[in-house]
């Protein structure tokens, strides 16, 4: 971080400054996305706890407004008061250390958290293609592999645990822009190449949570929400895949969860990786909206502007320190936009 911005940010702290600039937060909300959280016990590396608990400490003593999800749709919608400032938090994919680690923490704060779940992974009948990529680069023994891929042979060399993270990268983002039959392939086609047997059962780190632990985040606060059945980016898939990906884990999660939130949360979540048809399917199934990975705050005025804005809400990931957590949610981050769109 460069020494101006240290300070800037720094500043952000002192007493009763943020607050004078709530007044650009009116009519919208900032949404926090987080994915995993460090467990010690079980070798996850993710959002440090310590870090979650001081930002959830700041927000409750500097008495921000902190809604759920489904609450914030409706008010976005023109249902209730509009949400001025408020924070919303959100989760995706499902894994166990969502359960065991940040659910606990959210219910000491009463803070409601919506997670959005991949009901294959709950099922037990997947584990996430990412995570299969990184098992394979993990345990290769040599340190070259060839997998053909996009009418393209693909060669990675290294020599170094630097240069193996950055080819798991760069396949792992390859895997994104091609179909999704063809992105498994590669990966199956990738571990036949190292060498490396592919698990039918994920190891510890990469475990999901289980129904019975759902239920159980349900009682201390946390919501959820459907995330598709195999996590696949929905833009690379056929018609037919799509539709069932999406009415599936709908209907899976409403026999598992009690209070299932009629939001969607699109895998991968660039706003290249869904599209009318997806929103279609998302409309006749009666949700609400859904929610994109794409930088943003949820503003009542583009939430009603068409019929499509619902489907897009943006959210910012969780921050690793404190001020630019600050900087989000006090409107320094969205004065900064509004300045940048007027100049």
């Amino acid at each position: 971080m460069g020494a101006v911005k240290k300070v800037l940010l720094n500043s952000l702290l002192i007493p009763g400054f943020p607050a004078s600039l709530k007044y650009v937060q009116r009519r919208c909300a900032t949404i926090f996305m987080l994915h995993r959280f460090q467990d010690t016990e079980r070798g996850i590396a993710g959002c440090d706890i310590s870090n979650l608990r001081e930002g959830l400490s700041y927000l409750v003593k500097n008495r921000y407004e902190l809604v759920s999800l489904m609450d914030l749709f409706d008010r976005l919608a023109g249902n209730g008061p509009l949400p001025s400032g408020a924070v919303a938090f959100t989760i995706d994919d499902g894994y166990i250390d969502q359960a065991r680690a940040a659910a606990p923490v959210f219910a000491e704060f009463n803070c409601p958290v919506t997670t959005f779940v991949s009901t294959g992974f709950l099922d037990g009948k997947l584990w996430f293609w990412w995570d299969q990529i990184e098992h394979v680069f993990e345990h290769v023994s040599r340190g070259t592999v060839q997998v053909r891929m996009g009418g393209e042979l693909l060669e990675y060399r290294w020599d170094d645990a630097n240069k193996r993270a950055q080819a798991q990268m760069d396949f792992t983002e390859r895997c994104k822009l091609v179909s999704n039959t063809e992105k498994l392939a590669a990966i199956a086609q990738l571990a036949q190449d190292a060498s490396v047997e592919i698990p039918k059962i994920p190891p510890h780190h990469c475990a999901p949570m289980s129904w019975e632990d759902l239920r159980m985040c349900e009682k201390m606060g946390m919501t959820f929400g459907p995330h598709t059945v195999t996590h696949p980016v929905l833009s690379r898939t056929t018609d037919d895949v799509m539709s069932q990906e999406i009415t599936e884990s709908w209907t899976r999660l409403c026999a598992e969860a009690r209070n299932p939130v009629p939001v969607f949360c699109y895998p991968n979540g660039g706003l290249a990786d869904f599209g009318d048809r997806e929103i279609g399917v998302l409309r006749r199934l009666g949700f609400l909206g859904a929610v994109v990975g794409d930088p943003g705050y949820a503003d009542a005025r583009v939430f009603q502007q068409s019929r499509n804005d619902r489907f897009k809400v943006q959210r910012f990931s969780f921050p690793d320190d404190l001020p630019n957590m600050i900087q989000y949610v006090s409107g320094v981050e969205r004065f900064k936009q509004m300045w940048r769109r007027q100049t």
